[in-house]
């Protein structure tokens, strides 16, 4: 079973410095409709003003994946941290028993567009962790790239959960197909462009919640830009 979530159905906040769209409930956003996809806890795509961002706070118990899609997202954390997040690198930190970061757009007159990804983890109370690594435009070019994978699974950045990430771009005769098992549960958020999942047709913002589904058949895409998330149901 698909569900198609439209983009103008997720929850919104304007702070003046952050406007952020929220996919599931957040914060001062709560839907019981959307409190998560299998352990997909949070997608939120933020934009924060030049000289903005969020001051020093913590998290734990939760893998944390930033991916930047225009400016630079500068991470400070208490693990000693010290990073500039451009487009086209993915971000995890492993939160576990505890951490402290920041981040910020120091950027003159550039705003910072990112996605904010929580997934919940498989062990809570772990030592906390950082990666960053850069994943090549031409790695995602009309294939999906396994951008984050449970620890030694092969993904550009390992979690410490039981989900995949996979991004990937598509234009024109581009075309894939993942296989999944109809077990689990699967989410597909479309970044920008447009792109048909399993025949339902999606635009930027727009996501697709698969349920008993035994692949996902990404094609049509026009400049389109995509996550797809295999999950723990």
């Amino acid at each position: 079973m698909l569900t198609l979530r439209k983009s103008q159905d997720r929850g919104y906040a304007d702070h003046g410095w952050l406007k952020s769209f929220h996919s599931f409930s957040f914060a001062g956003y709560h839907d019981p409709r959307h409190m998560g996809w299998g352990n997909l806890r949070v997608i939120n795509e933020d934009r924060i003003a030049p000289g903005s961002g969020f001051g020093t706070h913590g998290h734990r118990d939760m893998e944390i994946i930033s991916y930047v899609l225009s400016g630079n997202l500068a991470h400070k954390d208490s693990m000693g941290n010290v990073k500039g997040i451009p487009p086209g690198d993915v971000q995890r930190m492993s939160a576990g028993s505890g951490v402290m970061h920041s981040e910020f757009n120091h950027a003159e007159g550039q705003q910072t567009h990112f996605l904010q990804i929580w997934i919940e983890p498989d062990a809570t109370g772990i030592a906390p962790s950082y990666e960053q690594t850069a994943v090549p435009t031409d790695a995602k070019r009309g294939r999906l790239r396994l951008v984050a994978a449970p620890m030694g699974q092969g993904g550009d950045v390992g979690i410490h959960a039981d989900a995949r990430l996979y991004a990937g771009l598509f234009d024109g005769a581009e075309s894939a197909t993942l296989e999944i098992d109809p077990g689990r549960k699967a989410y597909v958020h479309l970044v920008r462009g447009q792109l048909a999942v399993n025949g339902a047709e999606l635009a930027g913002g727009d996501a697709a919640l698969l349920d008993g589904e035994a692949q996902i058949v990404l094609a049509h895409g026009r400049d389109a830009e995509v996550l797809v998330f295999d999950l723990a149901a």
